[in-house]
């Protein structure tokens, strides 16, 4: 049998361009021999499609698009696609993420998902019901362990802990299977690719039966995709994999020998390649704007995220504009103009001093008897956010905010100043990351094009004489090993002051500071996904909220109770 991996990249909602897309693509592996073509998860509509799953002419219209789909196919031909599929019951959630198998325009066999995945980023079980019971799926003689997605993800047999009691991939071997087969929409983060690698290799070796796993790639607001699709031997070892970031139509002979293929990967080009296409993808599925802007400091986070937006657009959809202050050093406007030069795009130099001296002079009877603070410098960036978005009214210009996730999650940043945009591009890359993506970008391109002294230089957001960033922050590589415990690996203070050696009070006032502006991260723009716990969709706080973090840990270490925390 010859069986057709179609990695594709869906858009939510597009169900003519979806369904397009699905047909085009199985007529292609079937003109190359395919028997069997075999689509990620919920490819119909696109993943994720959140409410769209309640509007009852948006699912009323997949089954007709499916019905559409059935009867495009080539003849003789297996198609697999995910979709939403109305659950028949009058108990429940109204749908079901279901798996569907279709053959000369009739639908042979379904299966509906049975683990619903409710964190992070996924909220499933808010629209599906789950499926009660597994069957294997029999075509053309074939016992095929079809399944989607999360389904596969509880066999880690080694875990401390599993979310959920079924465990499909074990419940579809005990009835005997040839094959498993997993339909994905499997998010990107980085070290993903090794992590679905070890899963996949498990199951085979404990099975004894070979895998296909197709994912989705591409990029939907917030959340990016990788694809990654591939083919296990039933010892683990993998046969062929499709290429991660892009779309791709992979074929596979079971009676053919293959492989094995090489798992390579490294963080710094996968940073890089997540990051552009979730810039492509955000630009082009919104269809809203012309061009992107970036404002340019002369700083790195700026330098990066242009030089990515030009890597995912090409310069003739770039443009840049830098804004001096008083406060800019001559190097910064000299660096942003040498950088623009080096990939061929225009950036003019607009002074924002003439407005920065009308607000002062606004505020002149209002702000008198005080000291100059934070106050008087936040309006140079709030300036600079103004001039940002008349440009992208003018000439309908995409702004890519240029804040990174270490500054975000202390609140080193500016509302309605450099938080300004429509997307923001390193929200979820850490400062030392930025750097590493700069050196990235200059080895990939064999040339400086972020110049060399944009990287060597200290960071500084230049809003006063001698600013720089370690006047309010410890060092980076210290602020980010803490911002990762704390966010990515959920650690509190104590165990965050054993992992890192640091003193409680200097760790206390880092978390303090993340926890305490909550309120600005929600009024940022979305930010691309490349963490296993991005800000945004897959980290949910209350801004309003009362706790002491001093007093949590006295309740937890027996201290205190809630009936004497009174007395």
């Amino acid at each position: 049998m010859k069986i057709a991996l179609a990695q594709i990249n869906p858009t939510v909602g597009d169900l003519r361009g979806n369904a397009r897309r699905i047909v085009e693509t199985a007529r292609r592996a079937r003109a190359q021999g395919a028997d069997l073509v075999i689509f990620p998860e919920l490819c119909v509509t696109g993943y994720p499609p959140l409410d769209l799953l309640e509007n009852p002419s948006f699912i009323e219209a997949v089954q007709r698009t499916l019905d559409g789909i059935a009867r495009a196919v080539p003849a003789d031909t297996g198609l697999i696609v995910g979709a939403p599929v109305p659950n028949p019951d009058r108990v429940g959630k109204r749908l079901y993420n279901t798996a569907l198998l279709f053959e000369n325009g009739d639908l042979v066999d379904s299966v509906r998902k049975t683990l619903l995945p409710t964190y992070d980023v996924f909220d499933e079980y808010r629209y599906f019901e789950p499926a009660r019971e597994r069957h294997v799926v029999v075509w053309r003689g074939r016992r095929l362990g079809l399944h989607i997605c999360e389904d596969m993800w509880n066999n880690e047999e080694y875990a401390d802990y599993h979310l959920y009691e079924e465990n499909p991939v074990d419940e579809l071997a005990a009835m005997g299977i040839d094959l498993f087969v997993n339909i994905s929409a499997s998010p990107f983060s980085l070290g993903k690719h090794a992590l679905r690698n070890g899963i996949v290799e498990e199951i085979c070796r404990e099975h004894g039966a070979p895998f296909v796993l197709v994912n989705q790639v591409g990029a939907n607001t917030e959340v990016i995709f990788d694809g990654d699709s591939r083919v296990h031997a039933a010892d683990g070892t993998r046969l062929l994999c499709a290429p991660s970031f892009e779309e791709a139509l992979l074929l596979w002979d079971t009676e053919v020998e293959t492989g094995p293929c090489p798992l390579r990967h490294d963080d710094a080009a996968d940073l890089h390649d997540a990051l552009t296409l979730g810039i492509w993808d955000y630009f082009h599925k919104t269809g809203a704007f012309d061009k992107v802007i970036v404002s340019l400091s002369g700083g790195i986070d700026s330098a990066v995220t242009c030089a990515l937006a030009v890597d995912a657009l090409g310069p003739e959809r770039v443009r840049s504009v830098t804004m001096p202050s008083p406060y800019s050093s001559p190097g910064s406007v000299e660096d942003s103009l040498a950088l623009a030069e080096n990939l061929g795009i225009p950036c003019p130099v607009i002074p924002i001093t003439p407005a920065v001296e009308a607000f002062q002079k606004m505020l002149e009877d209002s702000f008198r008897g005080t000291e100059p603070g934070t106050a008087e410098e936040n309006i140079q960036a709030r300036v600079r956010g103004v001039t940002l978005m008349a440009l992208s009214n003018k000439f309908n210009y995409l702004v890519l905010s240029t804040g990174n996730k270490s500054e975000m999650s202390v609140g080193y940043a500016t509302l309605y100043g450099d938080m300004s945009g429509g997307l923001a591009v390193l929200s979820d890359v850490y400062k030392t990351q930025v750097y590493e993506l700069a050196l990235h970008i200059n080895e990939r391109a064999g040339r400086a094009v972020i110049p060399t002294s944009t990287i060597m230089k200290p960071p500084s957001a230049e809003l006063r004489p001698g600013q720089l960033d370690t006047d309010a922050l410890p060092p980076y590589p210290v602020l980010d090993e803490i911002l990762r415990l704390y966010i990515e690996e959920r650690l509190d203070l104590d165990a965050i002051v054993d992992a890192t050696g640091h003193a409680p009070e200097f760790v206390l006032r880092i978390l303090r500071m993340v926890d305490r502006n909550e309120y600005k991260r929600r009024q940022a723009p979305p930010g691309l996904r490349v963490s296993s716990k991005a800000f945004g969709l897959g980290r949910r706080l209350p801004i309003v909220m009362r706790w002491d973090r001093e007093e949590i840990r006295a309740i937890a270490h027996g201290a205190a109770t809630p009936e004497n925390a009174g007395s």
